[in-house]
Order: C-alpha cells, then sequence, then structure tokens
C-alpha cells in the first residue's frame, strides 16, 4: 500500500537541508532505504494537479524489490529542493524548477518527461479575443513559466503586457477565486485554476501553447549523485514512471476520477483539467528545444541568474532504453 505524506515539517526541513547539499555525492545521494531486500523510494509530487499525479499509479507498476512512497508538497521549488538535499529521491515537479535549481548550482538532472500541458488563458464571457483583454485586469503568477507564456502571447497579438493590460500577481490558489470576486477579468494559471474559473462561466480566451515553450511542462527529476550511484534503480524507476504515465494517457477519466477522490475536488472541475494535459514521458529533439527556450525565456526575464545547457540538465538515457 503506497503511503502519502503531507509533510509540512519536512518541506522546511528539506529546505535547510539545501544548504548543505552540494558538499558531497554523498549529501544527496539517496534516500532510498533497503529494508529485507525491498527497496522504498520517495517520490515528491503536488496536491490536487491531475497533471502531477502520476506517482499514485506507480506501485501499479511497482518492479520486485521496489516500494514506493508519495510526499506531498505545495510547489515545485519545495520539491526540487526535496530532492536535491536528499530528503526524497525522485520529484515529479515543473520543468522551469529543475532549470532554476541547476542554474543556481544544485544537483539535478531531469530523466524524464511527465505531462505536456496543464496551463490555460481563461477570462468573462465578453472577452472574446486578446484584444479584448486591453484594459482589463488580467492575473498571473509572477516568476513563473505562465508569466512568460503571457507575455509572449499577448506580444504576438501586438498587446503590450506592461501598457496595456493591469497587470494582477496572484498565487495559482487564488486565480479562481480572484476571478470569481471580479478582482481580475482574466487570468492565466496552472490547472485546475482555469477548470474551476470555467464551472464559474469563464472560457478560454486563446492557447497558452503558441508559442516557443510549446506545452512542456512537467518532468521528473532525481539527482546526479543518484544516477552515478545507482542507475539501475533510476532506470527502474523511470520504466515504472513510464508505465504510470502510458496508463494517464490511455485512461483520462480514471484519472480525473481518482484525482477527484483523492483530493476531494469537484469532479466537474477535474474532467475539465484533464482534457487539457497530454501525458508523456519521452524526451525527443523537439522537446529539448522547447526546454531550451524555457531557458532562455527566463534569462531574459530575470527568473535565473545565467543560462543552463539543456544538454547537461537532461539525462535522457533511461528513456532511450524504453523507446
Amino acid at each position: 500500500m503506497k503511503k502519502v505524506h503531507k509533510l509540512l515539517a519536512a518541506v522546511a526541513a528539506a529546505s535547510l537541508l539545501v544548504l548543505g547539499a552540494g558538499c558531497s555525492p554523498d549529501s544527496a545521494a539517496t534516500s532510498a532505504s533497503s529494508n529485507g531486500g525491498t527497496t522504498t523510494v520517495k517520490i515528491g509530487t503536488l496536491k490536487n494537479q491531475p497533471h502531477l499525479y502520476e506517482p499514485y499509479y506507480y506501485e501499479k507498476y511497482a518492479p520486485s524489490g521496489v516500494k514506493f512512497e508519495t510526499v506531498l508538497f505545495d510547489s515545485s521549488p519545495d520539491i526540487k529542493n526535496a530532492v536535491v538535499s536528499g530528503a526524497i529521491d525522485f520529484g515529479v515537479e515543473g520543468a522551469s524548477s529543475a532549470i532554476s535549481g541547476a542554474s543556481s548550482g544544485q544537483d539535478i538532472a531531469i530523466v524524464a518527461s511527465a505531462t505536456n500541458g496543464g496551463t490555460a488563458i481563461v477570462g468573462k464571457p465578453d472577452i472574446t479575443s486578446l484584444a479584448d483583454l486591453k484594459g482589463k485586469k488580467v492575473g498571473y503568477p509572477k516568476g513563473s513559466t505562465q508569466e512568460i507564456l503571457l507575455y509572449l502571447t499577448l506580444q504576438k497579438a501586438g498587446i503590450d503586457m506592461n501598457k496595456d493590460v493591469t497587470l494582477v500577481n496572484l498565487p495559482f490558489s487564488d486565480m479562481a477565486t480572484a476571478y470569481e470576486s471580479g478582482r481580475v477579468d482574466a487570468f492565466i494559471s496552472a490547472e485546475n485554476g482555469p477548470s474551476i474559473a470555467k464551472t464559474k462561466g469563464a472560457h478560454e480566451i486563446a492557447s497558452a501553447y503558441d508559442t516557443d515553450l510549446g506545452k512542456s511542462n512537467i518532468v521528473l527529476t532525481t539527482t546526479n549523485a543518484l544516477i552515478k550511484k545507482n542507475p539501475e534503480l533510476v532506470q527502474k524507476v523511470v520504466e515504472t514512471h513510464s508505465k504510470a504515465v502510458d496508463y494517464m494517457k490511455d485512461h483520462p477519466d480514471q484519472v480525473a476520477t481518482d484525482v477527484s477522490k483523492t483530493f476531494g475536488v469537484d469532479k466537474d472541475v477535474v474532467d475539465l483539467a484533464v482534457k487539457n494535459i497530454w501525458p508523456s514521458w519521452t524526451i525527443d529533439a523537439a522537446y529539448k528545444k522547447q526546454l531550451e527556450s524555457t531557458v532562455s525565456e527566463m534569462v531574459e526575464f530575470k527568473q535565473i541568474d545565467k543560462s543552463v545547457p539543456v544538454s547537461t540538465l537532461v539525462n535522457d538515457t533511461f528513456v532511450a532504453k524504453l523507446s
């Protein structure tokens, strides 16, 4: 039986451990423990969001001798920090979080993709095009990939994000509430915010995916230290992950049911959200190109101080063995 920990205290502990994570390979090597021939692998993910639900299916495909323990966090940076510190072994998190960690010198590696999509630009029914956003209040999460996507999407439509609209910086969790209360007329956010707003009368104004960043979003990460210490375990986890991803891709209705049951999210909301995600574990040249665009834009937006070579951030040797 898979164990789920909310780990509020552990998140803080992980943040402290990060400070010493780069001191030696052993400090971030692994938290997997062997007990009577069984290795327990800790996987970090986020609450409520269907595009990060893969770990909940890992136990279904666990290889002999491996057990998975799912650890819940409140944000992708928290997951990344826990991976780097060794508090957990793998993380299902936003690619931008891994990029940010690598840029600051942390030991983090992307070993598979997980889910593409999961973002939307939604607003009031009378906002029928991007041009209609002029003069409107638009919610966005500053410092996120969604900020970049909004800027590029509006720029493509001839709209100056800093002059033509009034920007309202909001946490992801507040987007739908801000829309319903009238604090914003439209917003860009990760799921489930857009789908919650849709159940309150909002609609998708334009695609958030028509930029060089594409739909790339969620990835599976670990440390290079663990890859070096136990590549066989990493291969087993990546293979398990690929099967979980394929299950999600083939059973969206079941995913919606399971997410709703696990987290108590309204089923109508999750039914909409799963239509805006594309589970995928592969890493090809096109995907790497999208990650390179993400890195470039993060530098441009001063979300990271220096660029990160995707060739060193991504280790695709494990997924290559499954293709």
